[in-house]
């Protein structure tokens, strides 16, 4: 006796696979996450300059409690010790900026520091000329070279690879400062010197973060750009003062370019003379 049974539906075919994404082009894929960083370094920016505006009001925001705050940050990479010897460093050399704003007359309204970006002295102006902005843009790679070079016989005395390499960091800070890109100090030099640095140094900067991005040069980079292109164009305008700003004595330019380069030379041979080799711990 057989038993009937109804035939069997065929198994449906399963769909079709999408067809793949088409491949990002290379453009997207550096200059994309560039641009989510960049925004939002553009934010922090527009409400860090609100913060350096209220900071003598702001009690929570003071030098101390910033300077703490850094040295927490850093020390979970590099350890309390190291951290809190940076942070010093940068102090010393954000001082130089604040000692030369006040013999300028310029009033400073608090010092910040922001982790993994540095620190920052509140001002309203740079000095009534372009010489003026050079000497405070100088005045803090001047200081924190001299705080790293006194260093280098504490390191050799004790023969300490940790003073070496605190040394080697603080040189290191204060050549990447001389840049001649605003708003770092090389770029401050740059006024009184040649403003058509400005754009050599951007560009150079583009090059150098196309070969090694970072968010710091994207900072840099940003509002690098945009103060180089507003101060650019109301250079011979006129417009507040400009027209006037940028007219520096020739013996004047020729100190500022002395100092710079002796400061460039300085740093470069302090970085060789630090430089602790730890290919062997590895």
């Amino acid at each position: 006796m057989s038993t009937w049974l109804p035939p069997v539906a065929p198994a449906p075919e399963p769909p079709a696979p999408p067809p793949p994404a088409p491949e990002p082009s290379r453009a997207k894929r550096w200059f994309g996450p560039a641009l989510v960083i960049g925004l939002a370094i553009l934010k922090f920016g527009a409400k860090l300059k609100v913060l350096l505006l209220l900071l003598p009001k702001l009690k929570v925001l003071t030098t101390s409690a910033s300077m703490l705050v850094s040295v927490a940050a850093y020390a979970l990479i590099w350890g309390w010790s190291f951290a809190a010897g940076f942070v010093a460093l940068l102090f010393v050399h954000e001082m130089g900026h604040v000692i030369q704003m006040k013999r300028e007359g310029v009033k400073v309204s608090g010092m910040l520091f922001i982790p993994f970006l540095g620190a920052a002295v509140g001002a309203r102006s740079m000095g009534g000329n372009a010489l003026a902005e050079a000497r405070i843009g100088l005045a803090g790679p001047v200081l924190g070279t001299l705080a790293c070079l006194a260093l280098i016989p504490f390191a050799s005395a004790q023969d300490s690879d940790f003073l070496r390499a605190l040394a080697f960091t603080g040189f290191f800070l204060n050549l990447f400062n001389l840049a001649p890109v605003v708003p770092l100090d090389g770029g401050r030099a740059m006024a009184a010197m040649a403003p058509w640095m400005w754009f050599a140094g951007f560009a150079a900067m583009l090059g150098f973060f196309v070969l090694f991005p970072n968010p710091i040069l994207v900072l840099i980079l940003l509002l690098g750009g945009m103060e180089t292109w507003r101060r650019w164009k109301t250079r011979k305008e006129g417009a507040e003062g400009n027209a006037a700003y940028y007219r520096v004595r020739p013996v004047h330019r020729l100190v500022v370019a002395t100092a710079y380069i002796a400061l460039i030379a300085i740093c470069a041979v302090g970085m060789d003379l630090t430089f602790v080799d730890r290919s062997d711990a590895i």
